[in-house]
């Protein structure tokens, strides 16, 4: 995917889920590394980090990480408020239903886990498992596999 096909997505996206259209430019930044994309305010222009597209190869994730931006450009340049904390923004990621944080990456990791709810958990450094639970349900964790 090129930068070219990033803002026709991201102009098409616009107009579906915001009816505004988007006016700056949409970018891939090989720079970012732990964020899925991020919105600058001086020039208005998104980043989105190609790494995370290629590693999760699913284009509703991709779409994601642009509605969530979005999110972002069309609080701000209303002048309204924008960040991940305030009432605006959080009704709005309900509205169009994006996710609030990028996913993990699991070919980043090494150890693999699994809760007994089916949750996936997944590592840098191996854990004892008797003493930590899954983040989202509380529930024990088992060991998947090593990579």
């Amino acid at each position: 995917m090129t930068n070219e096909d990033l803002q026709a997505i991201v102009e098409a996206t616009s107009l579906e889920y915001f009816e505004r259209p988007f006016m700056h430019q949409a970018i891939f930044n090989k720079r970012l590394r732990t964020t899925g994309g991020r919105y600058l305010l001086q020039t208005h222009d998104i980043e989105i980090n190609p790494h995370l597209i290629e590693a999760v190869d699913d284009d509703t994730v991709l779409i994601g990480i642009i509605k969530h931006e979005l999110i972002h450009y069309h609080l701000h340049t209303q002048g309204l408020p924008h960040q991940h904390r305030d009432r605006e923004f959080r009704n709005e990621l309900k509205r169009i239903d994006a996710p609030r944080f990028a996913p993990s990456v699991p070919e980043r990791y090494k150890w693999h886990y699994q809760c007994e709810n089916g949750h996936d958990v997944y590592r840098m450094r191996r854990i004892d498992i008797r003493k930590y639970v899954c983040g989202r349900c509380g529930s024990k964790l088992k060991l998947i596999s090593e990579k």
